[in-house]
């Protein structure tokens, strides 16, 4: 198969405790150190809040990328906003349609948990990432301004 030929069979399933592994490497590969202890706690996190979802996409098997979803009520509008927390996939799969498919996903389980939105946050840095969005649909956004809290 070459760079741009599209997987097939891929399976999209929520995230287990079993799967930290996995998960530690995809977040380590986004820039976001991560130990397998700690992916599983995260995953338990996300498991014991049914206001969150971790998907992983897997093809024949070997995990190919994740996608992080939070469910919050959002005042402004008087909504349900669905954040994408994060979202990777591996660079072997990149350009063949994993991302596309964890999007569209995530959009179809927002709708599902009643949401009125989805969004999408990015690093200033992923010129990359930010084209793909704007090529599935999504238009720029507000800044955020993030401010670290010690202990947090």
């Amino acid at each position: 198969m070459g760079a741009q030929d599209p997987l097939e069979g891929l399976d999209l399933r929520n995230a287990s405790p079993a799967d930290a592994d996995d998960v530690a490497e995809l977040l380590q590969a986004l820039g976001y150190p991560c130990e397998t202890a700690d992916a599983m706690e995260r995953i338990a996190s996300i498991l014991d809040n049914d206001r969150q979802a971790l998907v992983l996409a897997r093809n024949a098997g070997a995990v190919c990328g994740l996608i992080a979803l939070d469910f919050m009520y959002y005042l402004p509008l008087g909504t349900t906003t669905c954040r994408i927390t994060a979202m990777v996939v591996t660079p072997e799969a990149q350009g063949r349609g994993v991302g596309r498919q964890l999007l569209r996903e995530a959009e179809r389980r927002a709708r599902t948990g009643g949401a009125a939105r989805l969004e999408i946050t990015s690093g200033s840095q992923r010129t990359d990432a930010h084209a793909f969005y704007k090529a599935c649909g999504y238009g720029d956004g507000t800044v955020r301004f993030v401010k670290a809290l010690l202990n947090a």
